[in-house]
């Protein structure tokens, strides 16, 4: 089976909480969708991983030692500090 995309897997996951918070499905057809939706939730946060970790590139202290450093990450404008969106 083919691997499933970051983008593909988020798409089903929002897909899957509409659906839930919906509240119309039996008990049956909402546990089965909340696993798979756990499946994507597990999928999305590996790549995610997976992303950070290629994304980190090695740098040197001022001791000579090699560090992992992250790349800065540009700030939303429209988010406050708070991480809330005005």
């Amino acid at each position: 089976m083919a691997e499933i995309k970051f983008e593909k897997a988020m798409k089903r996951l929002e897909q899957i909480v509409e659906e839930l918070e919906k509240g119309e499905l039996d008990i049956d057809k909402s546990l089965e969708i909340f696993e798979e939706g756990i499946k994507m939730s597990r999928l999305c946060a590996k790549k995610l991983t997976e992303a950070e970790a290629k994304i980190e590139k090695l740098t040197r202290n001022q001791k000579g030692e090699l560090v992992a450093e992250l790349f800065p990450v540009e700030e939303d404008p429209e988010e406050d500090p708070n991480g809330k969106e005005e």
